[in-house]
């Protein structure tokens, strides 16, 4: 019982630092003349060779063995430029153009997105709970983007666009590395492909120039690197060794509850009840998915968190 309560505490924490980096980026993009591509730069090279440093040093494990195979290799270079630059880039480009809140709810459309490819592969219809899922998510998201009024966007279409494709790039970053994180440690294959997903941005990280650098911004990229880049990603990894991936998976829906709740707060964004709807019904299809094997292990999560 107290391990799963250590568990579930550090799913939560980092899903926190998840959603809180969001907010951070959106502070950036709004008030200072940070690019979401240089922010992106920065962010995977930065803490990719982070990782690999703390793996290399502090694990004292080597860093090179997933080199030495073709097809880990291949892997490697597929889920860096497919899945974690797109994943990237998408989520902060959402940002850019709409807000921390909706960019982050609709990346978890991310879900929906993996229920559509493993159905197009086994060439059979999804499950029953997987098609209320995507009927519910698609309500949502239309809610969401419309404000309950059919006839326009309440965002704009490049913010929509950006985010669905933030969901897109979240299934692919989560399909592509499974085989390679079987044989190698995650922070390895995690360390690997940021610092590879950073290589297109270089040019800009090297080049663009800020009119203004202070403390603001030193502490917002400091916190979007350290606490939700590398410890958010720890957190989620250390989680995983006291409560199963799939009640982690339902306790990420703080992310987006935190991006809402601080971009309310600090950047003053209202959100209508219709917009709330929508997003509760996005974040509802996390807990559908994992319901029908796991609702018993969810019930004990609520006892232990009443205690």
């Amino acid at each position: 019982m107290k391990n799963s309560s250590v568990g579930i505490w550090l799913a939560i924490i980092g899903s926190l630092f998840w959603g809180a980096a969001g907010t951070a980026a959106q502070f950036l993009f709004q008030n200072y003349n940070v690019s979401p591509q240089w922010l992106v730069g920065m962010r995977l090279l930065t803490s990719g060779f982070l990782l690999l440093a703390f793996v290399l040093f502090v694990k004292k494990e080597p860093i090179l063995n997933i080199w030495r195979h073709k097809d880990s290799v291949m892997l490697l270079l597929a889920f860096a430029f497919l899945g974690m630059l797109p994943s990237q880039f998408t989520y902060f480009m959402a940002i850019k153009y709409g807000n921390a809140a909706t960019a982050t709810i609709l990346q978890f459309t991310g879900p929906l997105f993996i229920i559509i490819f493993i159905a197009l592969r086994q060439l059979k219809l999804p499950r029953r709970i997987d098609c209320i899922s995507i009927i519910i998510a698609m309500i949502g998201t239309i809610l969401l983007v419309t404000k309950g009024h059919l006839n326009a966007l309440s965002l704009a279409p490049i913010a929509v666009f950006w985010g669905l494709l933030a969901g897109l790039s979240q299934a692919s970053y989560t399909l592509i590395p499974k085989n390679l994180l079987s044989k190698f440690s995650s922070l390895i294959v995690v360390g690997w492909a940021m610092l590879l997903g950073s290589i297109p941005f270089i040019p800009i990280v090297s080049t663009h120039q800020l009119t203004v650098f202070n403390w603001k911004i030193a502490l917002s990229l400091a916190f979007i690197i350290i606490f939700g880049t590398i410890l958010s990603y720890l957190f989620y990894l250390l989680s995983l060794k006291f409560i199963e991936p799939a009640i982690t998976g339902v306790l990420s829906a703080f992310e987006p509850l935190t991006a809402t709740v601080l971009s309310v707060i600090l950047l003053h964004l209202h959100l209508s009840f219709i917009e709330i709807v929508g997003a509760f019904l996005i974040i509802l299809t996390a807990f559908l998915q994992v319901w029908p094997t796991q609702k018993f292990k969810i019930q004990k999560i609520l006892k232990i968190a009443k205690k």
